[in-house]
């Protein structure tokens, strides 16, 4: 109790920073990621190396990935901005993929029956092609925000902020009680996040069937 009353405020303060690095990445990787998902359902064959592009980022390890934007004058100045743009290309990845995979295999007997009624390519988009691909849309963003709430934690290396903070004074100060006390909330978090997106998904799923 005595190490909660010491760093509770800090704590939740901390706990704010990582919520809002993680939130503003997840806005800026479904603007990019769901209209190049729709945009790769119209041009296939682009779809390969985009994707291909997509894997790599996800491929390169969180700290180096800090670390190789570190440098750029427009960003060093900004711990903030390195973070957000840094998990931006990692969550990008799984909702790119879910949203073009959600579109093509819709059944091409749908998009004829859409065509044959005369909707524009904009009104198929919204009122056949989105609503059934929903689910998978949905599917990606949980990947992606569970990804980017862990994926977070190392934003501290750079001076983001974020409970990695805690985590590094912990490890620094060989002192468990701080490494749990940035882990155990960021692992909530995550769990918090999945569970509520999996709810989502799932109701989706309901009417569909």
């Amino acid at each position: 109790m005595e190490f909660f009353r010491q760093y509770g405020s800090e704590i939740a303060t901390l706990t704010l920073e990582h919520l809002w690095l993680a939130g503003a990445a997840m806005v800026f990787a479904t603007a990019v990621a769901v209209p190049a998902g729709i945009l790769l359902t119209r041009r296939p064959r682009w779809a390969g190396p985009v994707i291909a592009v997509a894997n790599i980022l996800q491929t390169i390890p969180s700290l180096a990935m800090f670390g190789f934007l570190l440098p750029l004058p427009w960003l060093g100045d900004r711990a903030a901005r390195i973070a957000i743009l840094a998990l931006t290309a990692y969550a990008v990845l799984p909702i790119l993929r879910n949203t073009y995979a959600g579109i093509r295999g819709i059944d091409p007997s749908v998009i004829e029956v859409a065509r044959a009624l005369g909707l524009t390519d904009r009104q198929r988009l919204a009122m056949v092609e989105l609503p059934l691909a929903a689910s998978f849309i949905l599917a990606g963003l949980r990947t992606a925000t569970v990804t980017c709430i862990g994926i977070a934690t190392i934003a501290a290396a750079v001076g983001a902020g974020g409970l990695g903070e805690l985590i590094f004074r912990g490890v620094a100060s060989v002192d468990n009680r701080l490494v749990l006390a940035g882990a155990i909330p960021a692992a909530l978090l995550a769990l918090a996040a999945d569970a509520v997106l999996g709810l989502l998904e799932r109701w989706w799923r309901v009417p569909a069937s």
